[in-house]
């Protein structure tokens, strides 16, 4: 489950986990709010956080103090694992399990999406963010074929991962060892001989 610690100054940091198929999280100091953030730099309804293809976003709804990268307001601020943002005053931090990753990187995979941003430090302070997204080409280096390629040996591994768990399982054997012995010779059956009449 992703997770979110609201860290407010001078307070405990809260911590906060979703489920990967939670469409959306709003935050903010009214009540209503899924987060509710008892701080003065905060709007009544700040900002939400939404799932898309293949990861998360948070946006900004029109709050006051906004949400910010790098000290750099931002309308909308595609997240990662890790990735410090701040909501007025409070600190946003942002944090994947390595299964929720994987996760997420198979499903930006199956539908074609970069497979992830460019890291914050190679970017300048002031690049606009529309210019983060990246030409399918550029990412995947000049075809689809390759990203289907990794997609479909991954999916391969697992399955073959799965047998040898189940056949292990089911036997107490390792599938690897049962491939490698040779099958016992089967007997020919004896050669039919007609019934005496």
């Amino acid at each position: 489950m992703p997770r979110v610690t609201i860290t407010v100054p001078e307070k405990t940091p809260q911590p906060y986990r979703f489920q990967l198929d939670r469409k959306s999280v709003t935050l903010g100091r009214g009540s209503e709010n899924d987060i509710a953030i008892d701080c003065g730099s905060i709007s009544v309804r700040h900002a939400e956080m939404r799932r898309i293809d293949g990861g998360y976003e948070l946006r900004d709804l029109g709050s006051t103090n906004g949400i910010k990268l790098n000290d750099e307001r931002r309308d909308v601020i595609q997240l990662r694992n890790g990735l410090p943002v701040k909501l007025g005053d409070v600190e946003f931090d942002f944090l994947l399990t390595d299964e929720e990753m994987d996760t997420l990187a198979l499903e930006r995979a199956a539908n074609d999406l970069p497979m992830d941003l460019p890291p914050l430090k190679d970017l300048p302070l002031d690049t606009p963010e529309s210019d983060l997204d990246l030409e399918p080409d550029e990412v995947r280096g000049g075809g689809g074929i390759g990203v289907w390629l990794v997609f479909l040996i991954l999916a391969a591994l697992a399955f073959g991962a799965g047998m040898a768990i189940r056949f292990q399982k089911d036997t107490g054997d390792s599938l690897l060892d049962a491939i490698k012995a040779k099958p016992p010779a089967a007997e020919a059956p004896a050669k039919a001989t007609p019934a005496d009449e």
